[in-house]
C-alpha cells in the first residue's frame, strides 16, 4: 500500500457561484470526470481524489497531455521525484506534483516500486 497524502476533505457546502476559466491542460490536475481533492472548493468535477504519494523511478520521465506515447508533452520530472498518483488506467498513471500541478501521464513503469 502506498502513502497517502495529507489532504482534508472540504468542510460545508461545495458548490460554484459562477463561471471559472478552465485551465491549461498539463497545469491544475483537474479533468472532467476526476480532481485533486484540493480543487473541490474551486472546480466542479463528477469526483474527487485523495491522492497516494509515489516516487518516479531510477530515470526521469515526461509528462504526457493524453494516454498515448504520441501526445503533447508536459513537464519533465526529475529521477525521484514525489509525485501524486490521481488514477491509473491501463498501464498509465495520472499525477501532479501538488495540487497546483504540473499534471499529466505517466507510463506506470516510470514510478518507482512501492513499499
Amino acid at each position: 500500500m502506498t502513502a497517502q497524502a495529507s489532504y482534508s476533505l472540504p468542510e460545508g457546502i461545495v458548490g460554484l457561484t459562477g463561471p471559472v476559466e478552465k485551465p491549461a491542460p498539463g497545469t491544475l490536475p483537474l479533468r472532467g470526470d476526476l480532481a485533486h481533492i484540493a480543487l473541490a472548493k474551486h472546480y466542479l468535477a463528477a469526483h474527487y481524489v485523495i491522492p497516494q504519494l509515489r516516487n518516479i523511478g531510477d530515470t526521469p520521465a515526461t509528462l504526457m497531455l493524453a494516454m498515448r506515447d504520441d501526445a503533447e508533452v508536459g513537464a519533465t520530472l526529475d529521477a525521484g521525484q514525489e509525485v501524486e498518483v490521481l488514477d491509473c488506467a491501463g498501464d498509465w498513471a495520472w499525477v501532479a506534483c501538488g495540487p497546483e500541478g504540473p499534471s499529466g501521464y505517466i507510463r506506470l513503469g516510470m514510478l518507482a516500486a512501492s513499499e
